[in-house]
């Protein structure tokens, strides 16, 4: 039984095809369009599934989409109505794309295949269209990938049709909600509106408040009030982890601002950021402010879970789920024995869990448990041969270029350079599925380098200098470097760097600014250390992705260092590179030192 999935019209877009329960591709449509966080209808996405699996459109048993969109236009005509006379001029603008588009949905997506194949026209209409839920396929696409037989299962997102989060329990093939919570109360769309008052875009700069809040000093006067006024007077916490928003600080019918900006100065006392404008210590300190209350609100989530399912295992996805600092802390608070994080969380994983809902729940099919993840290391995107890279060398006419046939050599010659302080593209094999790069689509250097954050910022990534880089740490190492016990293969957990790689720790270093702690932070492993002495680790498996952990054991060898700085290939504004052109048209542009696709190593022209 193959189904294909479906995820479209929000954000980050995507399709999955599945076999019998098993994953056989997934990809987002950003990576071939080059368009960050592309919504529109996966046509590439599908058309890659298909083809890379060689399934004709007669081999199709279902196709499924990842939420309800009568649902999501009943939610949206209620919170129009509820507004009135507010939000006309968005009403206005949206109504005709969802009549002509969104809400006659099936009929949509028929025409949107045809075009792709036109001569499957009959075929293709004949195929079975599903719905999901939106947080069941969210739920689905943790659970049903884990390597629990039963869970918990914690979804939070901006919003579905009308969930925001929920709370429910899988069992073997089955998944059941026991509690949600409804638009417009919505954690999602808190911490958004924080993320467009510091100037960085919705759905796409929340990483950078996390990212930003370790500069904010938790005991300043300033971050405390910040503290008081969003958790007493933006949202309502209850113990369960509810909220509920105060309607005053939000424009929800609204296209172009999702806060009322005047409204939020006037508590918060200060000025909203403009884009791109010099980031100063309020800044920070709102950053940290808005993470310790995610951190609650998730934590209360988390204990409500453990309160009604009893369960020693948790599974959580929604976009929420990507909070790699509160993901950390959650483990560390010992509510559950394991925690498993879907990495593909955000809506792409709609388009997979959408897929799996259809397969075990709708038809009822048994699962099959994996030890590790049913996930594949979440290398589900294309692959290139290497027929392909030299049809890309020709085309592009490159001289400046070697193909070593023997792999532990390119191995060897990458451990060379990068304890060199050289920067390096590394792309193998098949790109991953979700947000990170995880050493298929990576920027590698040596994380012992103290220039090499602000290298890779400035000169290759184009990006705030506050952002900080990730390590990937041979699995069986970890302990050595990181206060963590288990695996993190999807870079979705942070935790303190190990003491015995620390030094220098000044007392009054909650007293110090930004530029201070950048000063005083003594790590053997600067460049994946940040400035709260904590790192998003990724674990790195020989079984999960030998070829990455290979060129890791040879740094290892040559450096006595289990650990390499990993950021995704890509500069700021563009996706993660796709295909060989992409990674070489990033290399050119960029000062990275070397690229290496599969065992071609491409070298800048003198």
């Amino acid at each position: 039984m193959k189904i294909l999935g479906i995820s479209a019209y929000f954000h980050d877009s995507s399709a999955t095809l599945i076999e019998n329960g098993k994953i056989l591709a997934a990809v987002q449509e950003e990576r071939f369009t080059r368009k960050k966080n592309d919504s529109e209808f996966p046509i590439n996405s599908i058309q890659f599934c298909l083809t890379e699996t060689n399934t004709e459109w007669s081999a199709l048993d279902q196709i499924i989409f990842y939420d309800k969109p009568f649902l999501k236009f009943e939610r949206i005509l209620e919170s129009f109505y509820d507004q009135v006379p507010r939000g006309l001029g968005a009403f206005i603008k949206i109504m005709p794309v969802w009549l002509k588009k969104k809400l006659f949905l099936k009929s949509t997506i028929q025409k949107q295949l045809v075009e792709l194949n036109p001569a499957h026209k009959k075929k293709i209409q004949t195929i079975p269209i599903l719905f999901s839920e939106h947080h069941l396929s969210h739920a689905a696409s943790t659970f049903f990938v884990s390597p629990f037989s039963k869970a918990a299962i914690l979804t939070i997102d901006s919003m579905g049709e009308w969930a925001t989060a929920s709370i429910s329990l899988g069992t073997e093939n089955k998944i059941k909600v026991l509690k949600e919570m409804h638009y417009p109360n919505s954690i999602g769309l808190f911490y958004s509106a924080v993320t467009a008052f510091l100037g960085f875009r919705v759905n796409n700069g929340e990483y950078k408040v996390m990212g930003l809040a370790p500069y904010g000093r938790e005991n300043d006067a300033q971050t405390l009030s910040f503290v008081k006024q969003l958790s007493e007077k933006v949202i309502q916490i209850y113990n369960d982890g509810s909220i509920q928003l105060n309607s005053k600080y939000f424009n929800l019918n609204s296209l172009s601002s999702l806060l009322r900006i005047k409204d939020w100065e006037s508590l918060l006392g200060i000025a909203q950021r403009e884009k791109e404008a010099t980031l100063e210590q309020k800044h920070c300190n709102l950053a940290k402010a808005v993470q310790i209350v995610l951190e609650k609100i998730v934590l209360n989530l988390a204990k409500e879970t453990k309160k009604i399912t009893n369960c020693d295992y948790l599974c959580m996805a929604g976009g929420v789920a990507l909070n790699s600092v509160a993901n950390g802390k959650l483990l560390d608070s010992g509510l559950f024995k394991d925690i498993f994080i879907q990495p593909a969380a955000g809506d792409a994983g709609g388009s997979l869990g959408a897929a799996l809902a259809a397969y075990h729940i709708y038809f009822g099919k048994k699962r099959t448990i994996h030890p590790l993840d049913a996930m594949q290391g979440a290398l589900l995107g294309p692959s290139y041969s290497k027929e392909a890279i030299y049809t890309m060398i020709h085309s592009q006419g490159i001289q400046n270029y070697e193909y070593i046939d023997d792999f532990e050599t390119v191995c060897t010659l990458v451990a060379q350079q990068l304890s060199q302080q050289k920067i390096v593209g590394w792309m193998q094999g098949r790109l991953e599925f979700g947000p990170r790069a995880l050493g298929n689509r990576s920027i590698l250097a040596d994380p012992r380098n103290s220039e090499a954050q602000e290298i890779i910022n400035r000169k290759i990534k184009n990006r705030e200098s506050f952002r900080p880089f990730a390590p990937s740490v041979l699995e069986e190492d970890t302990e050595q470097y990181f206060d963590l016990k288990g695996a993190s293969p999807y870079m979705l957990q942070v935790h303190p760097v190990a003491p015995k790689q620390l030094t220098d720790i000044p007392e009054n270093f909650e007293q110090l600014s930004m530029s201070e702690r950048l000063y005083f932070v003594k790590s053997t492993i600067p460049a994946v250390t940040h400035v709260d002495f904590s790192a998003r680790i990724q674990t790195v498996s020989k079984e999960r992705n030998e070829r990455y952990w290979k060129v890791i054991n040879h740094f290892k060898k040559l450096t006595g260092c289990a650990v390499v700085l990993n950021t995704s290939m890509n500069v700021r504004g563009e996706p993660i590179v796709c295909s060989p052109l992409d990674a070489y048209n990033c290399f050119l542009q960029t000062k990275m030192d070397i690229l290496v696709i599969g065992n071609f190593i491409f070298k800048k022209t003198l």
